[in-house]
């Protein structure tokens, strides 16, 4: 089974002014996404406080758009519904995410790097710890909401399940071949790490070394499946095992001695026997 992983090589600019223009574009798109999040932010904000006062239910998208002083249509230029406003921040995080995958050194196994993609995850509810415990009583008291961020959890889930599955050849799939199945089950661990330690650190208001808790829980993952994903491959292909040795009869008088490897098959070592002692009667 052959562990691998591809690495994107960046594109050459030939002429200076091409680099100074998309130095210009870069400098253009980063203020732009940050104009965008801090609306995003306003809005959630807006919509916090109305869900909070009046009622999930009672809330419109037009009172929202109101308390954060733009028109409607702006509202709906950043968010589709008013249970997506609440979770303002997913998108950009999940791009960070990408990010850290994307960037991952050769030498990284790919469960370390899938620990530290999720991390960017923590890092945006860990910003602003009284932001994200108010919102996680509203999606406790709020079934719309709820679904939101489940929906939201699972985007985080498929990437990872995706990192984990591109570096092992997925056509492979044959008895004796679990490659597969812990890539996906092992990126389900560590989202499922992650949920479970932010959940405790929410209702405990925010308080406590987060980060410490989240390496705790990434270090029994890594125990359990960090073995058996890739474990020991390198960007060749591993080399096989030697075939074991079949087994070996000898006999000595009326002593039946059988010789063989311990690695060899249970099943083969007494089929040898048996066939020797029917030949012997």
């Amino acid at each position: 089974m052959k562990y691998f992983r591809s690495m994107s090589q960046p594109a050459k600019t030939s002429s200076r002014a091409a680099t100074a223009s998309d130095s210009t574009e870069s400098a253009a798109g980063t203020k732009a996404a940050a104009q965008r999040l801090k609306m995003r932010r306003e809005l959630a904000a807006a919509a916090m406080e109305l869900f909070a006062t009046k009622g999930y239910e009672a809330t419109t998208v037009d009172e929202i758009a109101a308390t954060a002083g733009v028109a409607r249509r702006t509202f709906f230029r950043h968010f589709r519904s008013k249970e997506e406003a609440i979770f303002p921040d997913h998108d950009d995080t999940l791009t960070r995410a990408e990010a850290v995958l994307d960037v991952a050194p050769a030498h990284e196994h790919p469960l370390d790097t899938v620990c530290r993609g999720i991390k960017e995850v923590m890092k945006m509810y860990a910003a602003s710890p009284a932001v994200s415990v108010e919102r996680y009583r509203l999606t406790r008291e709020v079934p719309a909401l709820r679904e939101r961020e489940i929906a939201s959890v699972a985007r985080y889930e498929r990437l990872f399940t995706r990192y984990l599955l591109a570096h092992f050849d997925e056509t492979d799939h044959h008895d004796g071949n679990d490659d597969p199945l812990l890539a996906e089950v092992a990126a389900s661990a560590v989202v499922t790490a992650h949920n479970h330690v932010l959940r405790r650190w929410l209702r405990a208001g925010g308080q406590g070394d987060v980060e410490a808790q989240l390496d705790h829980a990434f270090s029994i993952v890594r125990k359990t499946f960090g073995t058996g994903i890739g474990a020991g491959r390198t960007l060749g292909t591993a080399p096989a095992p030697a075939p074991a040795a079949p087994a070996e009869i000898r006999t000595q008088g009326e002593v039946l001695v059988a010789v063989a490897r311990t690695d060899a098959p249970l099943d083969e070592v007494m089929r040898t026997i048996e066939e020797a002692l029917r030949n012997k009667q």
